[in-house]
């Protein structure tokens, strides 16, 4: 997961806080920075790979089934990174880390299905929103505000009414946001509350656990062919695995707003992996709308000052 789970700020974490002086051990904060900006860009291309490559596997398992196939590759990673004990966890841990895990489950099955309905560019372009919310609505400047009416406007040139526009994939985008949002939001305070990464890999089993009465009914009445399995497993790692393992390298040294405002490349990432890898072309005002999108996040991005 993207795994804020990180109870210190990372300042702290990388800084000693026993002496200002010089220490020949001390980390590159320039250094610090350009590898986070790395990670986070490896981590959006193989998440955009990965979803590709599982939308493959539409046809046999069909959206939720390779979502199954998703939480069971995360739940794996993350409970054998974090390893959890959740018999230690008290109310006020479990509640979030519940929440968390219907939260991971319901992101990744709506931009599925608005993958499946309306193509990778346009559904994680919508789902975008999400995190770009989170940034702009932390900032109280004004060309943050110029910002949010830019990408305003480009979702409005995407959902505008057509004889082929799907509402119901539009729909099931946003949603995807708002669950980004949310997630986000509550993977800090998991981070806060619950020690290392083992709020994120408890979730991570819960949400595992809710998509297993699916993975039970396509096997019994669907049995899926290897190919797909295979697809649905490639996107589980590439798609779960690469990507929440970068992130917890990189929501720990950067804020929300920085992260979210990143996120920016997502959209661009997923329009090209959707041409080479799935043959979906956008038209030009599809593709004016994303990079209106991409250009107000990269101009927030260009005049912040953190």
């Amino acid at each position: 997961m993207h795994a804020a789970s990180a109870p210190t700020p990372a300042p702290a974490r990388g800084t000693l806080a026993t002496s200002s002086a010089p220490h020949l051990g001390a980390p590159d904060p320039g250094g610090q920075r350009l590898a986070g900006v790395v990670t986070m860009f490896g981590s959006g291309l193989s998440n955009q790979t990965g979803a590709a490559i599982g939308s493959l596997a539409f046809p046999v398992l069909g959206p939720i089934g390779v979502v199954a196939v998703r939480q069971y590759v995360a739940a794996i990673v993350l409970m054998a990174v974090g390893r959890p004990r959740p018999r230690t966890f008290t109310k006020e841990q479990w509640w979030p880390v519940l929440l968390l895990a219907l939260v991971f489950g319901t992101m990744n099955l709506s931009l599925y299905s608005a993958i499946d309905r309306i193509g990778l560019g346009l559904a994680v372009t919508l789902e975008f929103l999400g995190p770009l919310s989170i940034a702009l609505a932390a900032s109280r400047r004004r060309v943050d505000a110029c910002c949010a009416l830019i990408a305003a406007a480009g979702v409005v040139t995407l959902m505008r009414p057509q004889p082929s526009t799907d509402y119901l994939g539009m729909g099931l985008g946003l949603l995807a946001a708002v669950c980004w949002a949310s997630y986000i939001l509550l993977n800090r305070t998991v981070g806060r509350r619950v020690p290392g990464v083992q709020g994120s890999a408890a979730a991570a089993g819960v949400s595992a656990l809710m998509f297993l009465p699916v993975g039970i009914v396509l096997v019994v009445d669907h049995p899926p062919t290897a190919g797909s399995v295979a697809y649905a497993l490639v996107a589980g790692v590439l798609s779960s695995a690469v990507p929440y393992l970068a992130d917890l390298l990189t929501l720990r040294r950067v804020p929300a707003r920085v992260f979210g405002l990143f996120m920016s490349v997502n959209p661009v990432l997923a329009a090209v992996v959707g041409w080479i890898v799935l043959g979906q072309n956008l038209g030009w005002t599809e593709s004016a709308a994303i990079a209106a999108i991409v250009a107000a996040n990269a101009l927030s991005i260009a005049t912040s000052r953190t």
